[in-house]
């Protein structure tokens, strides 16, 4: 059953750069804003996904749902091992720390990069509809990418409000989609093994 719920984009914007780190998660946002009359256009930017197979299976996802609603997706390529060298030194922290600010701002980062060469005024991520990510830490984030460019502007919108997650959960079952287990990457998936 699809939801009503009535948001306002900042400075009235009727199109969005939205980067989306899976199809669950960006789901019921894409449907939301669709209902808004705001257009969003598909950031997929996640150098973080570990494997590479991961990373295709869920960028695939993202496509066949954007593709669906006849939304416009950007691939911002694979590169893990530059990934891998930001976060370096922070691969034992636990999730909520350092090492997934440091991921949100640099995936971030690239998409205020992207929405400053390409005209988008707005920018947000589906990262903050997931319960297991510090909304402070991605807003954190995504106000010092947009900052970055004083034509770009942070959405700090709460995806977690407004019956999103329940709907969230049915377009996963109407779409079958893939729903991954773990974060994305290599660490976050050795967080969720049991102790050998």
């Amino acid at each position: 059953m699809k939801r009503n719920l009535e948001i306002q984009v900042p400075g009235g914007e009727r199109k969005v750069l939205l980067h989306t780190c899976c199809a669950p998660c960006s789901s019921a946002i894409i449907e939301c804003l669709m209902n808004n009359g705001i257009e969003p256009v598909i950031f997929y930017c996640n150098p973080n996904i570990w494997p590479q197979e991961e990373y295709l299976i869920r960028k695939n996802e993202c496509s066949r749902y954007a593709s669906a609603l006849g939304l416009e997706t950007v691939d911002a390529d694979y590169d893990h091992d530059t990934w891998l060298s930001a976060v370096k030194g922070l691969e034992n922290e636990p999730e909520r720390g350092g090492r997934c600010l440091k991921c949100f701002r640099m995936r971030l980062e690239r998409t205020a990069a992207y929405a400053h060469e390409h005209g988008f005024k707005v920018i947000t991520t589906t990262l903050a509809s997931s319960r297991w990510k510090s909304l402070d830490q991605i807003n954190e984030a995504g106000r010092y990418a947009a900052g970055l460019y004083p034509d770009v502007t942070w959405w700090d919108h709460n995806w977690r409000k407004g019956g999103l997650q329940e709907r969230r959960l049915e377009i996963i079952r109407d779409y079958g989609f893939y729903n991954q287990q773990y974060c994305g990457c290599e660490y976050s998936f050795r967080g969720t093994q049991p102790e050998k």
